[in-house]
């Protein structure tokens, strides 16, 4: 099976050490992203959800795909007390994007992500079709 790497540079920046997308047949798995380099960056917990979650469809959207062909989420916080209880708003952006087709997700916490004022990181795996 064939494997394309793509850097979606323009979406979202990846590192020197990894492909912000990897492609093999139709299955997508995309990098964590952030809100590195954004506005949203240093900003609320919510902010960053947007800003980072729409960089994750974009990225989907780009490889032919919609929101709802992403099948799993792993999100990383550095402040879990920002994201469980699970909040109105937060429900409200998942909703926009997934209208009730919601991915599996795990929530995990951590002591902190790769830059100061970046609080959530989102990978994910889509299906193609």
């Amino acid at each position: 099976m064939e494997k394309i790497r793509r850097p979606h540079a323009d979406i979202a920046p990846a590192g020197p050490t990894y492909a912000r997308a990897v492609r093999a047949g139709d299955v997508l798995y995309i990098s964590g992203c952030t809100a590195r380099g954004t506005p949203a960056e240093g900003g609320s917990a919510l902010e960053q959800l947007k800003v980072t979650l729409e960089r994750v469809v974009r990225i989907v959207q780009a490889e032919g795909g919609e929101a709802t062909d992403i099948v799993k989420c792993t999100t990383f916080v550095t402040k879990i007390s920002d994201w469980y209880l699970v909040s109105e708003e937060q429900i409200a952006v998942y909703d926009g994007y997934f209208h009730g087709e919601d991915p599996a997700n795990s929530l995990v916490g951590i002591t902190a992500l790769a830059l100061p004022g970046l609080d959530i990181e989102i990978e994910a795996v889509a299906v193609l079709s």
